[in-house]
């Protein structure tokens, strides 16, 4: 959407990776609406499911968001322990319903197991390295927990922490207001 014709919101970092046992995904906290922050301290990453065994991060239109997160966890209720096959039935919802294909968002989910890349257009990717940068400051913290992975000195957290740090320090839709959830990988 151009900004002639309504505003334009950006603004997410969202982060997952596995390390050492642990699955991280974590989001910063700034919305933006045009070159204005409307908001410092939103939450992008939430559980989902039945005992909050999978982790979802967003980005893209709130609302959306709310709504995707919403049809996820009724997929899982529909599929339990089968995080795949839950986002794949979202996946074909999002890419096939009249409404749900207006929807812009974007989605990282992960459990124990595998973690995902969820699109409207039909996409449920799974990273060769575990690895999930999405948003406006995605590729930065991408391109950061890559380069900070192999540091033996570092456990999970401490590198999605840092970059993190390093997406807010190059995207002006990100910040240093991060939200992080945990989980054990198996």
């Amino acid at each position: 959407m151009s900004e002639s014709s309504g505003p334009l919101w950006h603004g997410t970092t969202i982060l997952c990776l596995r390390k050492g046992g642990e699955v991280i995904v974590a989001g910063d906290g700034q919305v933006s609406m045009g070159d204005t922050v409307v908001k410092s301290n939103a939450v992008k990453v939430r559980r989902l499911g039945s005992g909050g065994n999978v982790i979802a991060g967003f980005a893209g239109a709130t609302a959306d968001a709310f709504t995707l997160f919403e049809r996820l966890e009724a997929k899982l209720e529909q599929h339990p322990a089968q995080l795949t096959r839950a986002c794949v039935e979202l996946a074909k919802d999002w890419r096939t319903d009249r409404y749900l294909r207006r929807l812009e968002a974007l989605m990282a989910v992960a459990d124990d197991k595998v973690s995902l890349i969820v699109s409207g257009t039909g996409d449920v990717l799974e990273p060769e390295d575990g690895i999930i940068g999405i948003g406006s400051g995605g590729n930065y913290a991408l391109a950061a927990a890559r380069a900070l992975i192999g540091h033996d000195d570092l456990d999970a957290e401490a590198i999605a922490r840092r970059a993190m740090e390093i997406a807010a320090g190059i995207c002006v839709y990100t910040n240093s207001s991060v939200v992080i959830e945990k989980t054990t990988a198996s």
